[in-house]
């Protein structure tokens, strides 16, 4: 036991703590507020306080648990909404009202809820860590694998069937020295600690996430890693969201790290009324929601995206596609930089701390496409993580972005001049990168035809090409271009409006499946490839723009799902008639 020497906001300093070790997690004062041990210097602890100090003075006591920061593994996981340190607020709330009472105590799994445990192997099977023992119908959607804790191996001596608790058990088993484990559905891990894994893959598949410049420009692929960097209202909470609502994962873990509440209230409301085009349930029955907004304490922002990325391994581990969303990792970087100032660490560059880089890289290095644990060859999971980015100003420059970009491969760079027009989303074509496309390329050849990927290329030469006419468009104006390029520049708009510009709030246009984005951007490249060919034969640009086709395409993407396959051919074969036409028309006049 300890005593308070000294409070500054969230940092507590503690004498008298030789008993305690590095990471342990402490009680502080007569509330047994939640803290952690950041350093040890001889009795002395530096504790970061998970909660609001104001009250705490010197010679107030510390008791130490004996344990590192930890989070509780089981089923009860999914439809939860936690706080940094994994506290369910919905039970919180029914004890203490709106608002949080410092020092509350609530598991993070419900004691009381029983379970239907059905077993997956017999008496006798000998098993080893990450070995799935039985299963439990979480929700409808997920059914929750119930493993051998790392770490464990042996003989299962005796397994049950029927309801139990979390904490009842549900099996027994006999280590290779002879020792009997009892098995719970409950396991705890600590979360500065990457779960282990036999293997981790090159990712070869991509998530789809229905958005189509996301999809088809810079794919993601599914153990990635991401950034959506960008200034304030360019829409990074609303990519977020999309993310969460279409990719085809099976778990989503949202993580509200610091930003605003009223963020995180959109997602509760409208999570329990999205169906998820996959399952036909609710998106909330394959969500966790961990929420530690702006009004939340500092330190526990900090502690927010670990709890987020352990419960996602822990998912991973049966075999699960993962997706992490981070909103957003400046404020957890600001988090450290305020604990780092508390500790009167040396600063680095515009006062973070000088291991800002290698905490980002643990953080997303956590990410991957793995072979799990256990005796099964093959059971693979993946982890995807996403994080946003806030730099002040929309400032690229500023050391959490660029920290980002050196660790993620896919960049998504978010351009308020593109919000301001109403272009959603607003990711800029041209700062933009994904590295995944090699590795990837083979996947959409198999899946999407070889005509996909050529199409992506050719698009992404109309919109660079667009860039450069631009410059010139504003020298000397539009109609002093020669045809051709006045076909690259429609075709542009017609790739940024009809193509990449997507409406979130509408059904029909917020998720886009690979077959209906292959088809509509083959349709817009046909339409250039027929306009060139006609142009030659001197057909005038201005009534190529105004045939009706043209109008056509630019309503495509407002067509249902069940009839765009058969609106599109028809969008074609008009296309091809109306242009022979004109050409016909041209040649009868020459």
């Amino acid at each position: 036991m300890g005593k308070i020497v000294k409070v500054s906001g969230p940092l507590v300093v503690a004498t008298g703590m030789s008993d305690a070790n590095m990471a342990d997690v402490v009680r502080v004062g007569e509330q047994h507020l939640i803290g952690e041990i950041l350093n040890m210097n001889g009795d002395s602890a530096s504790i970061q306080v998970y909660e609001e100090t104001s009250g705490l003075g010197p010679g107030a006591e510390v008791v130490t648990t004996g344990a590192p920061l930890s989070v509780e593994l089981g089923p009860g996981l999914i439809e939860n909404i936690y706080d940094g340190i994994q506290r369910p607020l919905e039970e919180i709330m029914k004890l203490t009202g709106s608002n949080i009472t410092r020092g509350v105590e609530v598991p993070a799994l419900n004691r009381e809820k029983k379970w239907d445990f059905v077993p997956e192997v017999k008496a006798g099977t000998k098993v080893t860590g990450g070995d799935i023992i039985g299963t439990v119908q979480e929700t409808t959607s997920i059914v929750h694998r119930i493993m051998v804790p790392v770490g464990m191996s042996g003989t299962i001596e005796e397994i049950k069937e029927g309801s139990f608790t979390v904490l009842d058990t549900v099996a027994v088993l006999k280590t290779d020295k002879g020792e009997k484990k009892e098995l719970t559905m409950m396991q705890k891990w600590p979360v500065r600690i990457g779960r282990p894994y036999k293997r981790k893959y090159a990712p070869t598949k991509p998530l789809c996430t229905g958005q189509r410049i996301i999809d088809t420009l810079f794919p993601l692929a599914k153990g990635g890693t991401a950034a959506v960097p960008g200034p304030f209202g360019s829409g990074k909470t609303v990519v977020q969201h999309a993310l969460a609502k279409w990719s085809d994962v099976d778990i989503v873990v949202y993580i509200g790290c610091g930003e605003r509440g009223n963020e995180m209230t959109d997602v509760l409301r409208e999570f329990p009324e999205l169906i998820d085009p996959r399952t036909g349930e609710t998106l909330m029955k394959r969500t966790v929601l961990i929420a530690n907004t702006s009004d939340m304490p500092v330190a526990a922002r900090e502690a927010s995206i670990y709890t987020g990325i352990t419960i996602a391994e822990y998912f991973r581990d049966m075999g699960y596609d993962v997706a992490v969303i981070a909103d957003s990792t400046s404020r957890w970087a600001e988090a450290l930089r305020e604990m780092s100032g508390r500790l009167e660490e040396m600063p680095g560059e515009e006062g973070y701390p000088a291991y800002l880089s290698s905490r980002l890289a643990q953080f997303y290095e956590r990410a991957g496409w793995v072979n799990c644990l256990g005796s099964e060859e093959e059971r693979r999971g993946s982890l995807t993580a996403v994080g946003a980015v806030s730099p002040p100003g929309g400032d690229l420059s500023e050391p959490v972005s660029q920290a980002t970009m050196r660790i993620v491969k896919v960049f998504w760079s978010l351009d308020s001049s593109l919000a301001y027009r109403r272009h959603f989303p607003a990711i800029n074509w041209l700062r933009s990168y994904s590295l995944y496309l090699d590795s990837l390329k083979v996947w959409y050849d198999e899946n999407l035809g070889g005509s996909f990927f050529k199409n992506r290329v050719k698009a992404m030469s109309i919109l660079q090409e667009e860039a450069s006419l631009n410059e010139i468009v504003q020298l000397v104006g539009k109609d002093s271009l020669s045809p051709a390029d006045q076909l690259t520049l429609e075709v542009a708009k017609m790739l940024r409006e009809d193509y990449l510009q997507q409406n979130a709030f509408v059904d029909i246009d917020s998720f886009s499946t690979y077959d209906r984005q292959a088809k509509l951007m083959s349709l817009i490249l046909k339409y250039d490839a027929q306009c060139r060919e006609a142009i030659a034969k001197g057909v005038s640009a201005a009534d190529l723009f105004a045939i009706d086709a043209r109008v056509g395409i630019g309503r495509a993407k407002s067509v249902s799902p069940d009839e765009y396959s058969r609106v599109y051919e028809k969008i074609e074969a008009d296309m091809e008639t109306q242009i022979a036409a004109l050409v016909e028309k041209g040649g009868l006049e020459d």
